[in-house]
């Protein structure tokens, strides 16, 4: 008698198991969407460049991990919590980024907004009377930024710069201080 108990009890555990595992199974795995969900907010960022919307791409990350990362006015959901935030205004040719710390709340959408301040410096190239084509260079320091042709505008962080112009085998050197909002034309005579 007592082996036929046991034997009924393990039969019924069996039959427990084979029913509740499954159920349990799909609980967890409903739930741990939900419960992410339920954890995770969202962090939208807006650009400006001296005021005026501008376009930039965010990157979050945590510890030296990146999370998430998109285009400023399109919010990006990450874990509630604390985050590094390093926008970048697009389009400019020294890439300014600025980095901000962000607490996201479970739930909610968190704003990040960043100003650039930034000028527009345009170089040309006058030779013999006319225009000339040549090569520029924007150094910052002694870093070089980047190059530009004879005639093309570019958008720049405000502040100093040195401006070397090349052309026929000439160079001159030009420094040049550019303030938030200002169009700045260097005109390099051969």
């Amino acid at each position: 008698m007592r082996i036929l108990a046991q034997t009924a009890r393990q039969r019924h555990g069996a039959f427990v198991a084979s029913v509740l595992g499954p159920v349990i199974t799909a609980i967890a795995v409903l739930w741990t969407p939900m419960s992410a969900e339920a954890q995770a907010g969202e962090i939208r960022c807006s650009v400006t460049a001296n005021g005026a919307p501008a376009s930039g791409t965010i990157v979050v990350e945590r510890d030296g991990r990146e999370a998430a990362g998109g285009s400023c006015g399109i919010a990006i959901s990450v874990p509630a919590g604390k985050w590094r935030a390093t926008v970048r205004l697009d389009g400019a040719l020294d890439n300014p980024s600025k980095r901000v710390d962000v607490d996201v709340t479970a739930g909610k959408t968190t704003p990040v907004r960043v100003n650039f301040q930034t000028g527009v410096l345009e170089v040309r190239i006058e030779a013999k009377g006319g225009s000339g084509t040549g090569m520029v260079t924007v150094n910052r320091g002694s870093k070089r930024i980047g190059t530009l042709g004879a005639g093309v505008a570019a958008q720049l962080s405000a502040g100093n710069y040195e401006v070397v112009v090349r052309y026929g085998g000439q160079e001159r050197r030009y420094a040049v201080n550019l303030r938030p909002g200002q169009h700045r034309v260097v005109r390099a005579q051969f």
